[in-house]
């Protein structure tokens, strides 16, 4: 009987510290609804350069978010799913197209109480799979081109060639429209034309390499397309002294075939020499192809989608040791052009790319 009551003695003692010690422990709080702020993304694009703006060709990109209160961040890439971050980087690599591209980034900034702020970027990146060149222009902003690659011929006069194109700066002749740049030759409605002659003279002259361009031609007859170079002291040695290499034109009346030439001064006959071959050409107005130059201290080869049609020797005579820069233009009629039909209206050159690789 003595050990039963000392038994429930004990349990009231228990009892009662308990309540004693949940009455003196200070109560649970919520935690503060706390908002983050100040949300702030940063993006690095991997080995830009003067020459490489867009980065090195390998597409990466790091990424990093910081907050006031942020316990963690989602990094979204293009709409797609959310990539979770808790220290607030993420490094993308953006591989699903050739070439240069604009990519959106969105970023969401998470509080402890799971509060949120988001901002949004745009990132501009080149991915090249494999070598990046040294300079290109990949015509992904629509609009006018570029003023730091391009600038334009102006004018009529028949260009040497008895040409009946008025080249313009105009958009109604060159413009970039989902990441193409279309040239475009037009009648003008009074039995003239208008064309652009966009060139890269005072802004990218380059000595040796190898040059891309990917491009579609105009299919009318009289349309006279070209992708060429001249000298660089063109200014001041003119032609043909200042050399000029023509990587592809093609003449108004074959459209299944281009060529490829190199014009210089021959001064021991003292008068003007070249070197030209042709290749046959299929679909050239109507799918894309890829005209390319590799050009040494010893040679000048052309190709049309990597098949080498065309190749001169070099050596110190020739002017071909000195920078040249880039043209692209559409003439109408003249030596090559030939006839333009009464009935023509309009016809396009569109170029995807322009690639130099060193």
């Amino acid at each position: 009987m003595l050990k039963t009551s000392f038994y429930y003695f004990n349990l009231v003692i228990l009892a009662l510290l308990s309540c004693s010690s949940s009455e003196d422990s200070p109560p649970i709080s919520p935690p503060t609804n706390t908002v983050p702020s100040n949300l702030a993304l940063t993006t690095t694009v991997q080995g830009v350069t003067s020459n490489t703006p867009y980065g090195d060709g390998s597409g990466i990109v790091n990424l990093i978010a910081q907050a006031t209160n942020a316990v963690s961040y989602d990094f979204i890439i293009n709409d797609g799913a959310a990539i979770r971050s808790s220290d607030g980087t993420y490094q993308v690599t953006f591989n699903e197209k050739k070439g240069v591209a604009i990519h959106e980034i969105k970023v969401i900034a998470y509080s402890e109480t799971d509060n949120s702020i988001n901002v949004f970027k745009q990132v501009t990146v080149s991915y090249y799979d494999g070598t990046a060149p040294v300079w290109a222009d990949e015509f992904f902003k629509d609009g006018k081109p570029d003023t730091k690659n391009w600038t334009y011929d102006l004018g009529a006069g028949g260009w040497g060639n008895q040409e009946l194109q008025t080249y313009t700066n105009s958009i109604n002749n060159a413009a970039i429209e989902n990441g193409v740049l279309k040239i475009l030759a037009k009648s003008d409605g009074a039995g003239g034309y208008t064309s652009a002659r966009l060139k890269t003279e005072n802004l990218k002259e380059f000595k040796y390499g190898t040059l891309k361009v990917r491009a579609k031609l105009p299919s009318s007859a009289g349309t006279w397309p070209a992708i060429w170079m001249l000298g660089s002291n063109f200014d001041t040695a003119g032609w043909p002294h200042c050399g000029e290499i023509d990587i592809m034109e093609q003449t108004g009346t074959n459209k299944n075939e281009v060529l490829a030439t190199c014009h210089w001064y021959n001064s021991a006959s003292q008068s003007t020499a070249s070197y030209g071959l042709k290749t046959a050409i299929s679909n050239a107005g109507s799918q894309f192809h890829v005209y390319a130059m590799e050009w040494s201290e010893t040679y000048i080869k052309m190709y049309v989608d990597n098949v080498k049609y065309y190749e001169i020797a070099l050596n110190s005579n020739l002017p071909f040791n000195n920078d040249f820069f880039l043209i692209m233009n559409i003439a109408m009629g003249g030596t090559l052009g030939g006839n333009v039909p009464a009935g023509f209206t309009q016809d396009i050159m569109e170029i995807d790319y322009v690639r130099l690789y060193q």
